[in-house]
């Protein structure tokens, strides 16, 4: 008689930087076999909306601290590197927007989540569409900025001009940030990220939404069409949609505006004007761009 197979033993536990990069809590959790790193409030919040934020195209969740750091003693925020990306491990069916969009339901629920605000950036846009499209019982509302894929960023080549643009226009410090994390990402996962990005209806599937959804655009972001040509498509359908321009800002708003940013989504969330604040340089500011029939009315800040 053979004696039996000994139960496996976890591995030791996964190391933490060394710096935590902000003062959100920085832990493991273990989802599916896959080790995911994120980011969390330190402390409890009174107000008990949760919000968790979503990287873009080959970065971690680390660049969209800025601005969630400003929101986590609102709301209770996540930020989580998703699997195959930055810290967190990587699974072979993960580079597409259905899987990445049930990586976050998996996060949400490996957290106890049941529903949540999710913020997303670039690519994180289609992920929390498709999210909303597969899923509508678990999103409270949804914040897409600088949404990314689609037509205007085919093919690669006219895409990786675009990012070449871009670059310039953000802080310097961000290539700090990201060059790492697309390093790490590697050539092949690029390419093939690239294209469930760019093969994704995010645009059918963003008006199809019944959540208030925000839309924030740089106006400076070489990705993305101009202002004057979103309204025209946003307009082509009743829905739930708010679109804001920013001056000043490129792509990745998350990071270089964060303070602009966090002031819009706290009015979105309340369902407040979007006003500008006076005290912001005069080269920044914010307008809105398109409000769908079926958005949420501004109400009275009285």
């Amino acid at each position: 008689m053979s004696s039996p197979t000994p139960a496996p033993q976890p591995g030791p536990p996964k190391k933490l930087p060394r710096r935590p990069a902000s003062s959100l809590a920085e832990k493991w959790t273990r989802i599916d076999d896959v080790d995911v790193f994120y980011r969390e409030s330190p402390r409890p919040s009174r107000d008990p909306r949760v919000m968790a934020h979503v990287h873009g195209f080959g970065l971690s969740g680390r660049y969209l601290l800025p601005t969630a750091e400003m929101l986590a003693d609102e709301f209770h925020t996540y930020v989580p590197d998703l699997p195959g990306f930055g810290r967190s491990g990587k699974r072979r069916d993960m580079l597409d927007i259905p899987d990445l969009a049930r990586a976050t339901l998996d996060f949400l629920d490996d957290r106890g989540v049941e529903k949540a605000t999710l913020v997303g950036n670039s690519m994180g846009c289609p992920v929390i569409i498709e999210f909303a499209h597969r899923y509508p019982d678990r999103i409270d509302r949804a914040v897409l900025v600088s949404p990314a894929g689609g037509l205007f960023n085919q093919p690669l080549r006219r895409a990786m001009r675009q990012l070449t643009q871009d670059a310039p226009r953000e802080p310097v410090r961000m290539a700090r940030v990201a060059v790492p994390d697309y390093v790490r990402f590697g050539v092949p996962s690029t390419m093939r990220m690239f294209r469930s990005l760019t093969q994704y209806p995010s645009l059918q599937r963003l008006l199809e939404m019944r959540l208030p959804t925000l839309v924030v655009l740089g106006q400076r972001d070489p990705l993305l069409p101009h202002a004057h040509r979103v309204d025209e498509i946003a307009s082509q359908t009743d829905s739930h949609v708010l679109v804001v321009m920013l001056e000043g800002a490129a792509h990745a708003i998350n990071f270089s505006h964060p303070g602009q940013l966090a002031h819009v989504i706290r009015h979105f969330m309340d369902d407040l004007p979007i006003e500008n604040d006076p005290a912001w340089p005069g080269h920044v500011r914010l307008y809105e761009v398109h409000r769908g029939k079926h958005h949420p009315p501004a109400r009275s800040q009285d």
